[in-house]
């Protein structure tokens, strides 16, 4: 058996439409009620319904203007702008289901560390334990000039910074220990003082006194994700991760990628069956083989479009930290004339996407690649599931991470479609049998 989780992309705010503009493989989103309730409720309650683990929401909190220096491509296509805060969600997806797990993005540039602790703690009290955090540590300058930075930290400082970050906040949570909670209406005692204590926390980069103002949740601390590809990231993700997110394009990347990173984790003194990892992919399904096939072959035709282009150019000067700006090269000059040594931001997306490209030029990369694939999965519900088992197989474990758009028909398609197939496979749960989302990532 493997677990499921839900790439909620562009957070809290307008996803499919923004890439197309309403046409081409990702059109059908509802451009007026992004903001509104209803479509995240039911997105939480058919994923539920699927057996899911957890629904991960992305955030970004900036307007993006390095494209061609200008904000006018982010706000005419709505990319990554507007987009509310993804922590109402919480509370408001959870309550309209029983089981699974929300896991909002929680940035450790724009929450200090004891307000993170808090937070955290606060909603795994209002889940009854089914939230979590992904912690990331921001792409672009313009996400840390909203926090008070004047440019971001280089990309290896941020996850060292990010180590001490979760160190203080996992500290914090842990700061009233075990009987700490006494609650004797008869004796008028609710806590014994002696077990909680403040952590004096002193480092490079953050200072907490502690301890919490509230009492542990019901997972005391709540269950840590992140997507950090490079040596970095991978490091945090072995030392703190409970479920990584990891973006590969077939089987046998997948199965080195995670034999790799259960070594690591094996060598940070951890369990490696206690980390889930997570592969992200986009497949196409429909009622048939030949309708999947079909949309598959018009979703890469669509590629070539100039909205799709325009697009990838944008996502790539974001991609870079906010410091190349794509949409200002000549689009015919090589990739190997591009000083790709200024980026500041997804250092192993921008290698994935240039890397042994260098002789091709900027626009026959653009045209041809895109950050995340199908990893093959294309067909009907049932060949999709059967496709899934192998790959699983193939890998190792331990799940998917789906990122489609947030459509109701594409919630009908795996609710109603995937889920049941890959059940009668008895490749996912059939029912949840535990209280919180890491009881739920630990049931196997």
């Amino acid at each position: 058996m493997f677990h499921l989780g839900w790439f909620l992309g562009s957070g809290f705010g307008i996803q499919p439409w923004s890439a197309t503009n309403g046409d081409g493989p990702w059109a059908g989103s509802n451009v007026t009620d992004w903001m509104k309730p209803d479509i995240y409720i039911d997105l939480a309650r058919n994923l539920e319904r699927a057996g899911f683990d957890y629904i991960l929401i992305e955030d970004t909190a900036m307007v993006e203007d390095t494209y061609q220096q200008s904000a006018e491509t982010s706000l005419r296509r709505a990319f990554m702008a507007p987009k509310n805060d993804p922590m109402p969600l919480v509370p408001l997806m959870t309550g309209a289901t029983k089981h699974i797990g929300i896991v909002p993005t929680v940035s450790t540039i724009q929450y200090p560390p004891y307000l993170a602790a808090r937070l955290f703690t606060t909603l795994d009290h209002l889940t009854n334990g089914r939230v979590g955090m992904n912690v990331v540590t921001s792409v672009t300058d313009r996400v840390a000039q909203n926090f008070g930075y004047e440019r971001h930290l280089e990309h290896d400082e941020r996850y060292t910074m990010a180590m001490e970050w979760i160190d203080v906040v996992t500290q914090l949570q842990d700061s009233w220990k075990e009987g700490a909670v006494v609650a004797d209406p008869v004796a008028g005692v609710y806590a014994d003082h002696t077990k909680v204590q403040p952590i004096d926390f002193r480092g490079e980069y953050f200072t907490s006194r502690g301890p919490l103002n509230t009492i542990p949740g019901p997972q005391r601390m709540p269950p840590i994700c992140s997507a950090g590809s490079s040596m970095p990231g991978r490091l945090l993700a072995a030392r703190y991760d409970d479920t990584m997110i990891a973006q590969l394009p077939d089987g046998p990347s997948a199965r080195k990628y995670r034999d790799e990173m259960r070594a690591m984790v094996a060598a940070e003194g951890r369990n490696p069956d206690d980390v889930k990892f997570m592969f992200i992919a986009t497949p196409t399904i429909a009622a048939t083989d030949a309708e999947a096939e079909e949309k598959a072959a018009a979703a890469t035709e669509w590629k070539k479009s100039d909205k799709a282009i325009e697009y990838n150019l944008w996502n790539m000067s974001y991609t870079s930290g906010g410091r190349i700006d794509f949409g200002g090269i000549d689009p015919d000059t090589k990739v190997k004339d591009i000083d790709l040594s200024k980026q500041n931001g997804e250092h192993t997306s921008i290698a994935n996407l240039f890397g042994g490209r260098e002789e091709q030029t900027l626009r026959e990369v653009v045209g041809t690649s895109f950050q995340i694939g199908d990893m093959g999965l294309v067909g009907s519900p049932d060949t999709v599931a059967a496709k899934m088992g192998d790959l699983m197989d193939e890998i190792g474990g331990d799940g998917f991470l789906f990122y489609l758009p947030t459509t109701r028909y594409n919630m009908a398609m795996i609710a109603d479609g995937l889920a049941p197939a890959l059940k009668r496979r008895g490749l996912t749960r059939e029912s949840y049998t535990g209280g919180t989302l890491r009881d739920n990532l630990l049931a196997f």
